[in-house]
């Protein structure tokens, strides 16, 4: 990609204009007069507009639960000609137990991607680490990510197994959707609803981030419970696009993700052509800075339950499908505390990423946990601050600290991540991460 289009595209994103809040009934139109008003789906829709719904939940779940948008667009999504499978590259979906792929109870921690081939887009730059559940049954999640040097151009990618939850690590996107444009930079989280279409166009020379794909339940804001009511992710913070169509009749590939597998068709006109539209099925951007932490004022780590940012609820309550949780800059107070977080096993699985700077209870820098890096510690296995990291905070003058250096995450899920043939066999997985955790000296006394 070149660096003029690489300027174009950062021009466009700064001049980008956003509705707030999240879960809100938006409503949009490019047009005046695009929108109707008092129906939804009148019998000539204004301006010759064809009205589409999209659901993203069955049409009868409770009415907090329901999900769905009213598009009012040049040409119907249904006139396309037949979709046919195409390679996946080396993206993956569930299930994916199976001979070669088994649950792993071993800590495993890899090094950022490495640099893809030129001309790699975001499509064919996603790269499956592993997940569970089954995206037929709309059960579980994925991990991917992905490292791009190049823009979407003449496609679009939607994904009907799930929705899709970008972590910028490196480099900026400009998300041209259905509803709109959103500019995601490395900081900042992208949420592309189950179904949606969209287009990558990169703001740098190449980018690379995180993907989850949930194929659960819709993320929501977790219930703050007696935190009362305000803290964590504000509603407000989160910024839905306003309408933004391309009139442009020429062939496009529309690439759609359909039960792990992809599948493409060309159409005769840009799909992103919707003029006006309202509902609360719609993309999001969150810039992870304004998270607003909640910690310990007295003693003891909280449990990294209080950093979630987004759940995906399952039938059982508060145990989520997939939660997604930030590390953010925060102060450190306790009194008596070993301030790290602490050892433990845990019942859920973690999947870790760095975006910037470094994590408080990992070693840091080349064969350390990196920024594009992650480890995933599957239920029950062991971890928590390397000795370095112990040794430190055990012998720490508890003095108000303030923790600002870095920003890392989670995916935690509530059944074991199967990581794939290639993420095993990956030159980027580091060998012999479990000697973070040798030379713990024995420093029991009887008496």
């Amino acid at each position: 990609m070149s660096g003029t289009d690489n300027e174009q595209a950062r021009k466009v994103a700064e001049g980008l204009t956003y509705s707030s809040g999240f879960g809100n009934e938006h409503s949009s139109e490019a047009v005046p007069g695009a929108l109707p008003h008092g129906r939804n789906s009148p019998q000539r829709a204004p301006l010759g507009l064809y009205a589409e719904q999209l659901s993203g939940s069955a049409f009868t779940e409770p009415r907090r639960n329901n999900r769905r948008s009213w598009l009012y667009r040049i040409s119907p999504s249904a006139a396309h000609p037949p979709f046919t499978r195409i390679d996946n590259g080396a993206l993956r979906g569930a299930p994916f137990a199976g001979p070669e792929q088994v649950p792993d109870p071993n800590r495993l921690r890899w090094d950022p991607m490495p640099e893809p081939a030129a001309g790699t887009d975001f499509l064919a730059g996603l790269w499956t680490l592993g997940g569970n559940g089954d995206a037929a049954q709309r059960v579980g999640m994925a991990i991917h990510l992905y490292a791009a040097n190049a823009s979407m151009t003449d496609r679009v990618f939607s994904d009907s197994d799930g929705e899709l939850l970008i972590v910028p690590e490196s480099g900026g996107l400009l998300l041209r959707t259905e509803f709109g444009l959103l500019r995601a930079e490395p900081g900042e989280v992208a949420l592309i609803p189950r179904g949606v279409r969209f287009r990558v166009e990169l703001l740098d020379a190449s980018a690379r981030g995180y993907v989850c794909e949930n194929y659960g339940q819709p993320f929501v804001l977790p219930d703050l419970g007696p935190i009362g009511a305000n803290g964590l992710a504000n509603p407000r913070d989160f910024r839905a696009p306003v309408a933004a169509y391309e009139e442009r009749e020429a062939p496009t590939e529309v690439v759609n993700k359909f039960c792990g597998n992809l599948w493409a068709a060309t159409y005769d006109h840009s799909p992103l052509d919707v003029v006006a539209w309202h509902g609360n099925h719609v993309p999001y951007v969150y810039d992870l800075h304004r998270f607003n932490v909640i910690g310990s004022i007295s003693y003891d780590h909280p449990d990294p339950s209080i950093f979630t940012v987004l759940t995906s609820p399952s039938d059982t309550p508060g145990l989520a499908g997939v939660d997604f949780v930030v590390f953010a800059p925060r102060w450190l107070v306790g009194e008596d505390t070993f301030r790290p977080p602490y050892f433990h096993r845990n019942v859920m699985s973690e999947y870790m990423g760095l975006i910037e700077g470094a994590y408080d209870a990992k070693k840091a820098g080349k064969g350390g946990f990196v920024p594009g890096g992650g480890s995933l510690h599957n239920m029950m296995s062991a971890h928590g601050p390397d000795r370095t990291t112990f040794d430190r905070a055990s012998a720490a003058e508890l003095l108000p600290q303030k923790i600002d250096n870095g920003l890392a995450f989670m995916f935690e899920t509530r059944w074991p991540v199967i990581t794939t043939p290639q993420a095993i066999e990956a030159d980027h997985l580091q060998s012999g991460y479990d000697d973070v955790w040798q030379g713990l000296e024995r420093h029991f006394r009887s008496s």
